[in-house]
């Protein structure tokens, strides 16, 4: 109904999680990857950007995403 497979779908809601957790600013992103199943902050960094378009550092200086809405790029 999305328009995307299963794993697109997973991947977007860990993705989801993350950007929470950054917001929250309580935890490192070697922490955010693990509790989010990725395999090191690198991979995580990869996905996140792939996807959005900008890294989670960036997304966290943008206001821990409060300001901004970020658009998911559907592959």
């Amino acid at each position: 109904m999305e328009g995307i497979t299963i794993e697109q779908y997973f991947l977007l809601q860990r993705l989801e999680r993350v950007k929470e957790l950054i917001k929250y600013g309580e935890m490192t992103m070697s922490e955010i990857a693990d509790r989010t199943g990725f395999s090191g902050v690198a991979h995580l960094s990869a996905q996140f950007k792939k996807l959005t378009g900008m890294t989670p550092t960036a997304f966290k200086e943008l206001g821990s995403g409060r300001t901004r809405s970020t658009t998911w790029k559907v592959i």
